[in-house]
């Protein structure tokens, strides 16, 4: 069984900008969201990033460790299960940045959820040590508000003043 470990964070400045290594246009969907029970919910998401294309399928708890499969899948299916199947678009930028021996992705979302920027940093273990650059913020792994599934039905350019500033 396949497992993600992935820590989600807001960022304190632009600093990273410097340390990219490469940065890739994603856009993806999801295809369903809900399940019978917490026990059985997940999300079954298609994602592009350039000529390729995943169906991703993730357990919906809330935290750093989930459930997660991921299949590669043809370009040409994805773009048609986007159009027909997803009732909304997420798109976003993904930066690669390095640090400390391990691969921050900063993701720089856009369309309605322009302004909101997320590091993740995807792990081996939950308990996992790893060196936090100063440009590293407040840790939201456990906000499901900053899953990409959330910010379909509410994007960030909705959200209050409170809810940008983390209450």
């Amino acid at each position: 069984m396949a497992t993600e470990i992935e820590r989600k964070f807001l960022l304190t400045s632009d600093a990273w900008r410097k340390a990219v290594g490469r940065s890739q246009r994603m856009k993806q969907g999801y295809l369903t969201s809900t399940g019978a029970s917490a026990r059985t919910a997940c999300s079954v998401r298609v994602r592009i990033a350039g000529d390729m294309a995943w169906l991703n399928i993730k357990s919906a708890m809330a935290g750093i460790e989930r459930r997660e499969y991921e299949y590669a899948i043809p370009l040409v299916d994805a773009e048609s299960m986007l159009g027909e199947f997803c009732d909304g678009v997420v798109g976003k930028i993904r930066h690669y940045v390095p640090y400390g021996g391990r691969i921050f992705e900063v993701d720089e979302f856009l369309g309605d959820n322009a302004g909101l920027i997320v590091a993740e940093l995807e792990l081996e273990a939950a308990t996992a040590q790893f060196e936090r650059p100063a440009w590293l913020g407040r840790e939201v792994s456990d906000k499901p508000r900053y899953y990409n599934l959330h910010l379909l039905d509410h994007p960030y350019s909705h959200w209050s003043a409170a809810e940008r500033d983390g209450e």
